[in-house]
């Protein structure tokens, strides 16, 4: 992009008004396009989030294509579900600039314009090209009927989720998920806990998160017979490719286990085989909640070992990290270890793993990046 460090600058100067730069965006885009307001969702906060992540991800890249590309072009893909076309794109385009212009003041100079409309135009025609691209093997999103909705704690269930159509995924990807009937364009991202099948069945570990929207709905409102929404998967960070046939460490604390517990369905159904160790750590019994089904894993598959680890046990799994317990019970020199679980407990888990020598190419976890 021409001027890249101009972008920046001008980014980080409307970024000290805060909150109030995606509030006048999204407020200028909905005064001029009405029609795309149903896109999103009736409570704004996180969107506004997005937004503005979304920006600081493209300006702080604007000088390094091989990262800038994929993101844009994944945003395109993703902006499918929410039915998105090129005159939307226009309209947002109009709400940036003017949205940029209002906080500048007398720093939005012609040459700045001209800057942000041409860095503006390559990002909605890399999304655009992607997204059509897309279209051509894929749906804007599956629709899922669920067919079974079983409660597994107070605040903790997991949903059985036929889809209309096959989705080609790989086990560790994660799918965005919208319950249309309880919070239209409302979307939270999910990683299924199965190997892809042929029979379009996915299986959904979900925890209720306080103030969430889409977590509690899943958990408390969601029946029987309802049917969801699936995005197109996404992610390659908990992908077996990332760990290069090697043998596994898994660690996994509440519903994080449910894509390490897909990984453990793709090396049994699809190999190679390998030694797998899945660590499930718990405040209690109660949130060893899929003993049942990790107990049907095992007992065909030699290869594969499972430590659960329970209040005590946890040793560190009240301050949020599972790293000591694993540490201590054997050498694994050359493994590649795989955390997942709540972004507190995995931080902490992989800070503790790094500081006792793992190196970090077989540390394998999603961040916020």
């Amino acid at each position: 992009m021409s001027d890249s460090q101009a972008l920046r600058d001008s980014f980080a100067l409307v970024g000290k008004s805060g909150d109030e730069v995606p509030r006048y965006f999204y407020s200028y885009l909905f005064l001029i396009a009405p029609e795309v307001r149903p896109m999103f969702p009736v409570a704004m906060g996180m969107q506004r989030d997005r937004l503005v992540a979304a920006l600081g991800r493209i300006v702080a890249d604007a000088d390094d294509p091989d990262r800038l590309v994929p993101f844009l072009q994944q945003l395109g893909r993703d902006h499918r579900r929410f039915q998105v076309v090129a005159q939307h794109y226009e309209a947002v385009g109009q709400a940036l600039l003017a949205t940029l212009a209002y906080f500048l003041g007398e720093a939005w100079t012609p040459e700045l314009q001209r800057g942000w409309t041409e860095a503006y135009t390559l990002v909605a025609g890399t999304m655009l090209q992607a997204a059509e691209t897309d279209s051509a093997v894929n749906p804007p999103w599956w629709n899922g009927e669920v067919v079974r909705h079983e409660p597994r704690g107070f605040d903790l269930a997991v949903l059985t989720v036929r889809l209309d159509q096959p989705m080609r995924y790989v086990a560790g990807q994660s799918v965005m998920v919208e319950a249309p009937e309880l919070l239209p364009s409302t979307w939270r991202s999910f990683t299924p806990a199965n190997a892809a099948r042929a029979d379009g069945i996915v299986e959904l570990h979900i925890r209720a998160i306080d103030g969430g929207l889409v977590s509690p709905a899943l958990v408390y409102r969601l029946r029987q017979g309802d049917v969801l929404r699936l995005g197109a998967p996404i992610g390659d960070r908990l992908t077996l490719r990332a760990s290069a046939g090697r043998d596994l460490v898994l660690i996994a604390g509440g519903t994080g286990l449910a894509p390490l517990r897909a990984l453990i369905e793709e090396i049994a159904w699809h190999g190679p085989p390998r030694r797998v160790d899945l660590f499930f750590g718990a405040r209690d019994a109660h949130g060893l909640y899929d003993t049942a089904a990790l107990r049907q894993l095992a007992q065909p598959n030699p290869w594969l070992r499972i430590t659960p680890l329970v209040g005590a046990d946890a040793g560190t799994f009240e301050n949020r990290s599972l790293a000591g317990p694993v540490l201590r019970s054997a050498n694994w020199s050359g493994r590649a270890f795989y955390v997942c679980g709540s972004p507190a407990m995995v931080s902490a888990t992989v800070r503790d793993l790094a500081a006792a020598g793992i190196p970090h190419d077989l540390l394998h976890f999603e961040d916020a990046r």
